[in-house]
C-alpha cells in the first residue's frame, strides 16, 4: 500500500473521531437546550447531511479540477469555524448557519479523500493488488474506528457541556489541518486536471449511475435514523440518552470487527447490484424488529434490546452496501470524472435525506401507533432494490 493510501485511510479516522464527537448529541442539544420542535430538529438534521451530502458534487468538481490537497486543507478550515460557530449558537438561525457550515466543510475534503481513495484502489487492482473493494472496506473500518473514538469522547465531555464537545471536535480539525498542510503532496502522480465544466450534462444523461445514486440515497435517509428515531427510542426505553454512546460504540465495533471478514465472504464474491440488495434487505429487517417490538411498550434493559438488534442489522447491511456502492462508481463514471461522480453519488442522496428527514420527524411526532413510523423507515430500502441499476455490472471484487 502506497504511503499516499495509508494516509488518506488515517485522514478518515481522524475525520470520524471529531465528527463524531458532535453529532450524535446534536438531536437532543437542538430539542433540549435550543428548544425546537421535532420537525425542526428533523429538518436541521437533514439540512445538515444535504449541506453536506448534497454538496459533494462541487467538492468532487473541485478535486478533479485542483487536486487533493487545496480542497482538503480548506475543507478543514470551514470544519473548524463551524465547530467553533454551532458551539456558541443558542438561536434557530445561528444553529443552521453553523450546521451548513459544518456540512459544506465535508462537502469538500470527503468527496477529494473518497475519490482519490477509489482511484487508488483500482490502480492497486490493476496493478495485482488485490481487489478493490478489500482497501475500499479498510477505509470504511477506519471511519468507523473513529465513529467509535468520537461518540465516547463527546459523552465524556458532554458532563462539561455541549459547547465543550464543539470546541473539542474543532480541536481535532486544527490538527488534521496542520498534519494534512505538512503531509499531503503538492501534485499527486497520475491525476490530470480537468475542466469544471463540461462533466454535468453526461452525468445526468447516465441512468444506470442515477439508480445507483436514489438506491444510496436510500440507504443513507435509513442510516440518518441513527441521529434522528434512534435517539427517540433510546429516549423512550432508558429515560436518557446514556445508552446512545454504547449502541454507536456497538456499531462501530462490528465494522472494524467484521467488515474485513464479510468483504472476504460476501462482498468480494457477489457483483455490486446483489451485495447491495443483501445490504439493503438487512437494513430493512432492523426496522422490522423495533416495528415488531414497539407496541408492547417494554422499558428498561429489555427495551432497549430492539434498538440494539436495529443497530446490529443496519450495520451488517452498510457493510455490504458502502463498499460495494463506492467499488461501482469508477465504473460508471467518465474518463477524468471521478471526483465529480463520487461527489454526486452523496449529493442525489442529500437530497434524498433532506426530505426525507423532515418527514421522519414529522412521523416521529405525528401520534400514530408507535410501530407505525417504523414500517414506514423498513418500506424505504426495500423500494430502495428496484433502484438499482439491472446487469451484472462489474464485480464488486
Amino acid at each position: 500500500m502506497t504511503p499516499l493510501l495509508r494516509l488518506l485511510i488515517l485522514t478518515q479516522l481522524a475525520f470520524n473521531i471529531g465528527f463524531f464527537a458532535v453529532l450524535p448529541f446534536l438531536a437532543d442539544h437542538l430539542g433540549r437546550s435550543v428548544g425546537m420542535a421535532g420537525w425542526l430538529v428533523g429538518f436541521v438534521l437533514g439540512l445538515r447531511t444535504f449541506s453536506q451530502q448534497g454538496l459533494f458534487v462541487v467538492g468532487g468538481a473541485l478535486t478533479d479540477r485542483h487536486g487533493i490537497r487545496p480542497v482538503v486543507l480548506t475543507g478543514c478550515a470551514l470544519r473548524i469555524a463551524g465547530f467553533v460557530w454551532l458551539g456558541y449558537a443558542e438561536r434557530a438561525g445561528a444553529v443552521i448557519g453553523a450546521v451548513l457550515l459544518t456540512g459544506f466543510a465535508a462537502a469538500l475534503f470527503s468527496p477529494a479523500v473518497e475519490s482519490e481513495v477509489a482511484r487508488q484502489a483500482v490502480a492497486r487492482e490493476e496493478a495485482g493488488g488485490g481487489p478493490r473493494t478489500r482497501v475500499l472496506a479498510l477505509f470504511t473500518v477506519a471511519g468507523q474506528a473513529g465513529a467509535f473514538l468520537g461518540p465516547l469522547l463527546g459523552a465524556l465531555l458532554l458532563d462539561v457541556d455541549f459547547r465543550t464537545v464543539c470546541l473539542a471536535g474543532a480541536g481535532i480539525f486544527v490538527l488534521v489541518l496542520a498534519g494534512h498542510a505538512w503531509l499531503l503532496p503538492q501534485r499527486v502522480p497520475g491525476r490530470t486536471p480537468v475542466r469544471v465544466r463540461g462533466g454535468l450534462g453526461p452525468l445526468l444523461r447516465n441512468g444506470r449511475f442515477l439508480g445507483l445514486c436514489c438506491a444510496y440515497g436510500a440507504y443513507l435517509l435509513a442510516y440518518n435514523q441513527l441521529y434522528l428515531a434512534l435517539p427517540a427510542e433510546v429516549e423512550r426505553a432508558a429515560g436518557s440518552q446514556a445508552p446512545l454512546a454504547w449502541l454507536f460504540a456497538l456499531s462501530s465495533l462490528l465494522v472494524v470487527a467484521a467488515q474485513l471478514p464479510v468483504t472476504r465472504l460476501v462482498g468480494e464474491r457477489l457483483a455490486p447490484r446483489p451485495a447491495m440488495a443483501a445490504g439493503l434487505s438487512l437494513i430493512a429487517a432492523g426496522f422490522a424488529v423495533v416495528a415488531v417490538a414497539r407496541p408492547s411498550g417494554t422499558s428498561g434493559a429489555r427495551g432497549l434490546l430492539p434498538t440494539a438488534g436495529f443497530v446490529v442489522l443496519l450495520t451488517l447491511g452498510q457493510m455490504l452496501v458502502a463498499p460495494a456502492a463506492r467499488a461501482w462508481v469508477p465504473d460508471l463514471a467518465a474518463e477524468g470524472r471521478l471526483g465529480l461522480y463520487t461527489g454526486a453519488l452523496s449529493s442525489v442522496s442529500g437530497l434524498i435525506v433532506l426530505a426525507g428527514s423532515a418527514a421522519t420527524g414529522t412521523l416521529l411526532d405525528s401520534g400514530l401507533p408507535p410501530s407505525v413510523p417504523w414500517l414506514a423507515l423498513a418500506a424505504v430500502p426495500l423500494a430502495a432494490i428496484a433502484l438499482l441499476p439491472r446487469g451484472t455490472g462489474t464485480p464488486a471484487a
